[in-house]
This record gives structure tokens, C-alpha cells and sequence, in this order.
């Protein structure tokens, strides 16, 4: 069976701003003005007083392993990458993000919870993912 395409995400009204510093280098999540709590994902209104007064910021970039599973099944378009560890990292800002790690063999001994980790970013197709490499590896910001 030949691998399919990786999936491309098709940014929304709410996520192009996201994509669109994504594109540019730099990862981005959003703020509310009104409580001034960082969040993530993107969204129309702050999940925290669900005020509709919110600002994009850009993010130093740094987070840590917070929790990964390992994935020996690919999902579509992933096949060749097997096993790949799908990933929540902690922001230093604050808020978790759901990525994939590169940049070291997904195995249980690299991926230590609470590993430093820094952005990096691959291009598919139009638009651009953030994902989180070891901070020793330097990442791509």
C-alpha cells in the first residue's frame, strides 16, 4: 500500500492569524485583554470570562514536555514516521499545546517528562505546523 499525503489543516477565520506567524517563524497564541490570561487554542472568545477582547502574542518559543504517547499505527499520511510521539506541551507562557516532537527517536529514554523544548516548524503544503524539538537541539525559530 503506498502512503498517502500528510494531512494540511485549512485554517479558519480564527486559526489564520495562528498559521499565518507560523509561516513567518514565530509561534503565536492568543490573549484576552479583559483578564489578561494566555490561551490556546484559538478561538472567538477567552475560554476564562468569555470576553471577546483578544489580542495575538508571540510566544518565546520554549516549553516542556508535559505528557506524549507513542504512536506505532499511523494515522494517513503518517506511515513513514512510525513510531512518532504525539505531544502536550507546556508553553512557558502558560498554556498546553498538542504537537508532535522532532528532532530525536521517539523513544521512551528521549522523551522525558519535563524536557526543555523549543519550536521548530514544518511547511506542508500551504500552510506551516509548529512542533517542539530538544532546546539542546536548538530548534528553528
Amino acid at each position: 500500500m503506498l502512503p498517502t499525503a500528510r494531512p494540511v489543516p485549512a485554517p479558519t477565520p480564527e486559526t489564520q492569524p495562528f498559521f499565518d506567524a507560523a509561516a513567518a517563524g514565530t509561534l503565536q497564541i492568543q490573549r484576552c485583554t479583559d483578564c489578561e490570561r494566555p490561551f490556546f487554542y484559538p478561538r472567538p472568545c477567552c475560554p476564562f470570562c468569555a470576553s471577546g477582547a483578544l489580542e495575538w502574542i508571540t510566544t518565546s518559543g520554549r516549553g516542556t514536555l508535559y505528557s506524549y504517547t507513542i504512536t506505532h499505527r499511523a494515522a494517513p499520511g503518517f506511515e513513514a514516521d512510525v513510531p512518532y510521539a504525539i505531544a502536550v506541551v507546556q508553553l512557558a507562557e502558560g498554556p498546553r499545546m498538542m504537537c508532535n516532537i522532532v528532532g530525536v527517536e521517539n523513544t521512551p529514554d528521549n522523551l522525558v517528562l519535563g524536557m526543555d523544548l523549543t519550536v521548530t516548524f514544518e511547511k506542508r503544503g500551504d500552510v506551516t505546523i509548529p512542533q517542539f524539538a530538544p532546546a539542546e537541539l536548538g530548534g528553528q525559530r
